[in-house]
């Protein structure tokens, strides 16, 4: 028996070609946190230890492969992480185990959006949707009208609709301003507050850092930070979200969205 992680570990991207490769490149920009191994040897002993420790897989290679590798060591799937097979040149994603229990099909339609390939799913499907948060940021006391102007001119601009949206997020400095509970009254939608530490977690994952913001608020973005903050406790598995639109301003305000695909379940 192997003990259980003590936190999540970080998924780990596999890849024996120069393609793959290349591939595995493109999959960090969505995982920043993923490990990357590029032919790495003695290839099973490797790829099982990583496995046995909790980690998630992306294996770039054919699924016979996979398969070898792992079946000696499989446990059951409400202890086996999550696995996903890859062609070296992206066309498909396979969610070879947990599919359901470890989160491996929801995996692979993100993993797949990303990628532009097609994600093959096996097994019973259980119907997941994208749910998208509004991260804003705003100067203090600042009105509904501003605010509303930048959220329809950018959700326009990006073929979406104010029903689209499932909850808005901000910093828990802004928990008093009365335009940002109006804009979620106006909106049909709840909003939540996070605090400076929170929102900090995720500052290598913001199009731009900003010491200007960091200095008046302790972190370094509120809209970016919020959404994804947000949107990755709507869930119950631990795959990111994802900045479906990077930080929009007027000059009363900023917006940002950001998309998880799940069930509701928080």
């Amino acid at each position: 028996m192997h003990p259980a992680p003590t936190s999540t570990p970080h998924p780990v991207i596999v890849s024996l070609t120069d393609p793959g490769r290349a591939l595995a490149a493109r999959l960090l920009t969505l995982l920043p946190d993923a490990e990357h191994l590029d032919r790495p040897q003695p290839f099973q002993e490797v790829v099982r230890a990583r496995f046995q420790t909790g980690c998630r897989l992306i294996l770039l290679c054919a699924v016979g492969i996979a398969v070898r590798t792992l079946a000696p060591i499989l446990r059951d799937k409400y202890q086996d992480p999550a696995v996903l097979v890859l062609d070296e040149h992206g066309r498909f994603v396979v969610p070879i185990l947990s599919g359901h229990e470890g989160g491996a099909n929801e995996w692979a339609r993100q993993v797949a959006e990303f990628l532009g390939a097609q994600a093959v799913l096996t097994g019973a499907q259980r119907y997941t949707q994208p749910l998208l948060v509004a991260g804003v940021g705003c100067n203090r006391g600042c009105g509904l009208e501003p605010l509303l102007a930048l959220f329809d001119q950018t959700l326009e601009h990006h073929g979406l609709q104010r029903s689209d949206l499932h909850a808005l997020a901000s910093i828990d400095l802004k928990q008093d301003e009365a335009g940002l509970h109006a804009l979620a009254a106006a909106l049909g939608i709840p909003i939540a507050f996070y605090p400076a530490a929170i929102l900090n977690q995720y500052g290598d994952r913001l199009s731009r850092k900003s010491e200007i913001v960091l200095r008046a608020t302790g972190c370094y973005g509120v809209a970016e930070a919020a959404a994804l903050a947000h949107a990755e406790r709507l869930v119950s598995h631990d795959f990111p979200a994802e900045l479906l639109i990077a930080k929009q301003k007027n000059a009363d305000a900023t917006l940002a969205v950001a998309r998880i695909y799940g069930n509701r379940d928080r």
